[in-house]
């Protein structure tokens, strides 16, 4: 059995806006962070290849974050990233490799429908149950944020 997370959004902007604040360090230091922790700092190579690590903080205290690789891209559409998991010191501890893929539709109305899929959790479902557990909440809680900050 696969562990996956699928979620839906329609966001009141449109899908220019919202590539955008998934690759934009500043826009992403606004809202891909989950509940009350902080985005610290966000380092982004907008390209195939290219590194995307976000360091999360809860009241100034380093918390971990994630450490992940953009595998496609395909402008104002669809992002896919080999996902990473990791500490707060980011070199202990098991890096556990996820996909995320988030896909933007055009609406009528100018907004847009995004498709978040975050999969292969399995490894981090069997050693970390309780953080397998809060991906859902957490992509629910940024995609909030997402959809004010794209706004």
């Amino acid at each position: 059995m696969s562990t996956a997370v699928r979620l839906h959004r329609d966001i009141p902007a449109p899908p220019d806006k919202v590539y955008r604040a998934w690759l934009d360090p500043d826009l992403l230091r606004r809202w891909l962070a989950p509940g009350g922790l902080e985005v610290a700092r966000a380092e982004v190579e907008p390209r195939v290849g290219g590194r995307y690590r976000i360091w999360h903080s809860d009241a100034g205290t380093g918390v971990g974050g994630f450490d992940c690789e953009i595998v496609e891209l395909e402008q104002d559409r669809r992002i896919v990233w080999r996902w990473g998991f990791v500490g707060p010191q980011r070199t202990e501890g098991p890096t556990f490799d996820s996909l995320l893929t988030v896909t933007l539709d055009g609406k009528p109305d100018g907004g847009t429908a995004l498709s978040l899929v975050h999969e292969r959790l399995d490894a981090l479902a069997a050693a970390m149950p309780q953080a397998a557990d809060g991906v859902a909440p957490g992509w629910e809680s940024a995609l909030d944020k997402l959809a004010e900050v794209a706004a």
